[in-house]
């Protein structure tokens, strides 16, 4: 089962992006049109993590089947081991566009590592974020499963879509003066640790530069 029902988040980006999802979805989606050059006219719907749904969050297999979509040419059983990412939100577009969202409150949630269970999921994660490094051109040394592991892992998966010839797009959202967790007021606070963690995994203007949305939120929009 991948499917985790939550309770309504109390801080931090899990209360944000509940709120955003099933309060002002149109303050999500302006931004991302805005920040992928869509048309005004691309709608999107949120399927998750909907009120509706018990705040459920989605990863594995769960997560495609919530897209209503299937990877034809490499599945992702071949690419990851279970216990994949869990995504803060899911969303499609009236095109087709396929949204999986990743969120932050504060500058600390970019740092992450690798703790795999076993030797065969580990040398299964390592084999994919190797191949989606050289797909993006990095020529960095920097071990992806190190330190910005959780960014490295989305862009992975944001690759096997796309390997799979789906429309999918990565949405990071950084929400701004998230006082409760002490989150950045600005941002160029964001936008300065965010060049820190490319230049470690060596991805300045990459392949998918045009499919990845980097979104900014101030949270007193949703007070």
């Amino acid at each position: 089962m991948a499917r985790f029902t939550q309770h309504a988040g109390r801080k931090g980006s899990q209360k944000w992006i509940q709120k955003i999802v099933n309060e002002e979805p149109e303050i999500l989606n302006l931004q991302i049109r805005k920040s992928l050059s869509l048309s005004n006219n691309e709608t999107i719907e949120w399927l998750s993590p909907l009120k509706s749904d018990g705040y459920a969050e989605y990863r594995d297999g769960d997560f495609l089947e919530r897209l209503d979509v299937k990877l034809e040419k490499v599945s992702l059983s071949e690419f990851w081991p279970r216990g994949g990412p869990q995504w803060d939100a899911l969303g499609k577009s009236s095109s087709g566009k396929l949204f999986l969202v990743e969120a932050k409150s504060h500058i600390s949630e970019l740092f992450s590592t690798l703790r795999a269970k076993d030797k065969d999921s580990m040398e299964r994660i390592q084999k994919s974020l190797a191949e989606t490094k050289r797909y993006l051109g990095s020529k960095t040394e920097f071990d992806w499963s190190k330190c910005f592991y959780q960014y490295a892992n989305r862009l992975a998966h944001l690759y096997l879509l796309r390997s799979n010839e789906l429309q999918a797009y990565l949405v990071l959202v950084y929400f701004i003066n998230d006082s409760e967790m002490n989150g950045p007021t600005t941002v160029y606070e964001w936008k300065g640790a965010i060049k820190l963690l490319q230049s470690c995994l060596g991805i300045g203007n990459h392949k998918f530069s045009n499919f990845v949305a980097e979104v900014f939120i101030d949270i007193d929009q949703l007070q």
